[in-house]
């Protein structure tokens, strides 16, 4: 397979599954194994964080009207009954830093269970098991609306959540960090939704958090790689001409991909349930598990 071939399928498959409760760090483990891609290369390695930016970028872009909004009225808020900690763009950032500390610390753990297939393989079924038994208890109440009498769902905005919600959700976040293949977007939409957040609300959140989450770990990751504080780093005067084009393949792949991929997830969530990823997961999960045990071979 050339490396330009390559390229877009990765490409591809970090844009699908970057905002979608699959796991994109599991997929992307999965596919450069079965693709033979070297993992050992500092190269590729970086190759990976570059289609990660590609995929982030989305974000700000997607949202630019309301994290424009959100801007416009800190911190009193659009109703005005916000104030410097109680803003939704606040509360982003508090989630971020309960998340952020707690996964910096546990650096070493991460870094040895990302190559893990028994933990991606355990994370995606545990995970998918989780969504599913939340997504199906809140699915009536999420048919009857706001406004339903005993209804669990109280927060139906991402403008209306309130501390307690944003902490536990950063909390519920650091188990992505440490369990590759739990899923940053399924562990905060699970818990958003057990904070009596609609799908919508949680969804929402969701992007909004990975937004400063996501940035802030990939650049620090390429950082550390391009200054020799990786195994097997790599220098950008390194790099060759191909290699440059084989990045921005990768990137510009990875970006149109999640644009769109982001933009379906926001409809189909409006009108549906996370059921159908769960059961993915599940599949998934089993899959990974026996392939990790040599049922399959490898």
């Amino acid at each position: 397979m050339s490396d330009y071939l390559l390229s877009v399928l990765l490409g591809i498959v970090e844009g699908i599954t970057e905002f979608l409760p699959v796991s994109s760090t599991a997929h992307l483990r999965i596919a450069e194994q079965l693709m033979h891609v070297p993992l050992s290369s500092g190269y590729w390695k970086m190759y990976s964080i570059v289609i990660q930016l590609g995929a982030i970028l989305v974000l700000p872009i997607y949202f630019r009207h309301h994290i424009a909004k959100l801007i416009s009225t800190w911190p009193k808020g659009e109703k005005r009954d916000c104030n410097y900690l109680t803003h939704p763009l606040s509360l982003v950032i508090i989630a971020f830093v309960v998340t952020a500390v707690p996964a910096f610390l546990l650096t070493k753990v991460i870094g040895k269970n990302l190559e893990s297939l028994y933990v991606m393989g355990a994370a995606l079924l545990i995970g998918g098991i989780v969504m599913w038994v939340i997504d199906a208890m809140k699915a009536p109440w999420e048919q009857a609306g706001p406004g339903a009498p005993g209804s669990p769902i109280h927060t139906w905005k991402m403008d209306d959540i309130h501390g307690g919600q944003a902490i536990w959700i950063g909390a519920c976040q650091i188990l992505s960090a440490v369990f590759p293949g739990t899923s940053r977007s399924m562990s905060t939409i699970a818990g958003g939704q057990l904070m009596g957040m609609s799908r919508a609300a949680a969804l929402e959140f969701s992007f909004f958090l990975s937004m400063p989450t996501m940035a802030v770990a990939t650049v620090y990751t390429l950082l550390k790689s391009l200054r020799g504080k990786e195994e097997n780093p790599i220098g950008v005067a390194e790099i060759t001409s191909h290699e440059w084009v084989i990045l921005a393949i990768g990137f510009v792949v990875s970006f149109i991909v999640a644009y769109g991929a982001v933009a379906w997830f926001m409809a189909w969530v409006r009108k549906r349930g996370f059921a159908p990823f769960a059961m993915y997961r599940i599949v998934l999960g089993i899959a990974v598990l026996a392939w990790a045990a040599g049922i399959f071979g490898r």
